[in-house]
């Protein structure tokens, strides 16, 4: 349920009519192709999760395979990234809620869900996980529910509707062309961000093992499932012309299919998921900067946990810098804020591409040790180099899109920034060693 948690959110209600316009009828193929590349990732980062349960998941395989460099930058990236994540879904949650209690200030919401989601999380892990696995059951049961209705209005089994006409020859398969597909696929991508948390969660699960070999593999299934389903009922039902960016897909058929209250209920369900994601950020951003200070590249003072193991101090941390951001979108201009953003929205690629080549060097470094495999990778080595593969053809489309390129360059900040600060870090080190050494008495 952590995995669909994180995977279920505002992009597929909300994100997936972006993706729709784009890439028209073949939306649906945009996102089984995403799904096949997370599939195969989650199965190479459950292999390495599985023989190493580990709070810092790929950040410590990542060091493991490529060194104490690789760590260090995945490590602080992907808690920025998460940082981000958690001011955006704050102000999206807050313009949510603003929308019922019209009078109470935005930054006074904003504050309260920051705040109220931060406690769930300092209780104790299993308050993280009960919060989430009750977000995620009603993001599932909406989705659920929603295919029942649009899968009896094609059959026509609808009551008081009749059997709907396939609106998909309505235009072409593709309005924008190959381009528009791929631009789709790399939206699909970063929509699919956020299964990994569950390796990270299950470091701290009775039994990680199986709790990660159980999960990696079959929330995969459902998550395709859930997406691919949905976007293909919408496609055959909606006629492409007629779906617009920025407005719910979803809403837009349940709608038409005159059922009662559907804004408001899917205006309910968006609101979960916001509070899901924000949940899944404060913990997942909390847990690796956690593991950063027990690889001392993180102050150990963020070490610090509660008797019931919580990194209290990791959580603050990460939740104050996440109000930072949100003090950044309200106070700077909208353009700081876009600036975060696309600057995050590319972090998919590079975590992915470390994962990919993590297991590569992992499995070989296994193997040449014979030590023992619980889940296997399937297809090893050449499913591994053809997701590697992807990947690369993913970034490279973003390289010829237009659309695309700038947020792969803003993608490309963070590392780079953070790849300067372990340099500065790494070249210092030594000049303060010798200068203690020096003023030791002798």
């Amino acid at each position: 349920m952590i995995a669909l948690g994180g995977v279920i959110g505002a992009g597929l209600f909300v994100g997936s009519g972006a993706v729709i316009h784009t890439a028209g009828v073949l939306a649906p193929l945009a996102y089984a192709v995403g799904g096949v590349i997370l599939l195969l990732v989650m199965r190479m980062l459950a292999e390495m999760a599985a023989a190493r349960p580990s709070v810092g998941s790929f950040s410590d395989y990542a060091r493991l395979a490529l060194g104490k460099g690789a760590g260090f930058i995945i490590g602080w990236t992907y808690w920025y990234f998460w940082v981000v994540v958690v001011a955006f879904e704050a102000v999206a949650g807050a313009e949510i809620i603003g929308e019922f209690l019209p009078h109470l200030p935005l930054w006074v919401v904003s504050a309260a869900v920051m705040g109220v989601m931060s406690v769930v999380n300092l209780l104790s892990a299993r308050g993280f996980g009960e919060a989430e696995f009750w977000f995620a059951a009603v993001k599932v049961a909406a989705i659920v529910v929603f295919l029942a209705i649009a899968a009896a209005a094609l059959f026509g089994v609808l009551p008081g509707q009749p059997a709907h006409v396939l609106a998909i020859g309505d235009g072409p398969l593709a309005p924008t062309g190959a381009t528009g597909v791929l631009s789709a696929i790399t939206v699909v991508v970063f929509s699919y961000f956020g299964a990994e948390i569950v390796t990270i969660a299950a470091a701290e699960a009775t039994d990680p093992v199986r709790a990660v070999a159980r999960a990696a593999t079959t929330v995969v299934w459902r998550v395709i499932v859930f997406y691919v389903g949905s976007i293909a009922l919408i496609v055959v039902l909606i006629p492409q012309a007629e779906i617009q960016p920025g407005e719910s897909p979803f809403v837009d058929l349940l709608e038409r299919l005159g059922v009662p209250g559907a804004a408001v209920a899917m205006q309910l369900v968006v609101l979960t998921a916001v509070l899901s994601v924000l949940n899944a950020g404060i913990y997942t951003a909390s847990r690796m900067l956690f593991a950063l200070t027990a690889q001392g590249e993180a102050p150990r003072s963020l070490a610090r946990t509660t008797a019931r193991g919580t990194p209290i101090r990791a959580i603050v941390l990460s939740t104050l810098a996440g109000w930072l951001a949100v003090a950044v979108a309200y106070l700077a201009p909208e353009a700081v804020f876009a600036f975060l953003l696309n600057a995050a929205g590319s972090v998919a690629l590079v975590i992915y591409a470390v994962i990919a080549i993590s297991q590569l060097r992992l499995r070989r470094l296994v193997e040449q040790e014979g030590g023992d495999l619980p889940v296997r990778m399937w297809g090893h080595p050449y499913l591994s180099w053809f997701t590697l593969g992807l990947l690369v053809a993913v970034a490279v489309s973003m390289v010829v899109l237009p659309e695309s390129r700038g947020q792969l360059g803003l993608g490309l900040v963070a590392p780079a920034g953070i790849a300067v600060i372990y340099l500065v870090r790494r070249l210092s080190r030594p000049r303060a060693a010798s200068v203690l050494t020096a003023e030791e008495p002798q």
